[in-house]
């Protein structure tokens, strides 16, 4: 939620509304822009759907 309302400055309200699937589309697409617009560092990024939890309780 945070990774898409941060990029597309849409409430948490809704992002919520949206289906999970369809958050995952759009956290793939974002992850995809992102990567197109820095291809030198593609290398180093991750997409956030590859990103497993880290220390989360």
């Amino acid at each position: 939620m945070a990774f898409i309302s941060y990029y597309f400055h849409w409430s948490e309200k809704e992002v919520m509304a949206m289906e999970h699937e369809e958050r995952r589309r759009w956290c793939s697409q974002i992850s995809s822009i992102n990567r197109s617009l820095n291809p030198e560092d593609s290398r180093k990024e991750k997409s956030i759907l590859d990103m497993k939890p880290t220390g989360l309780r």
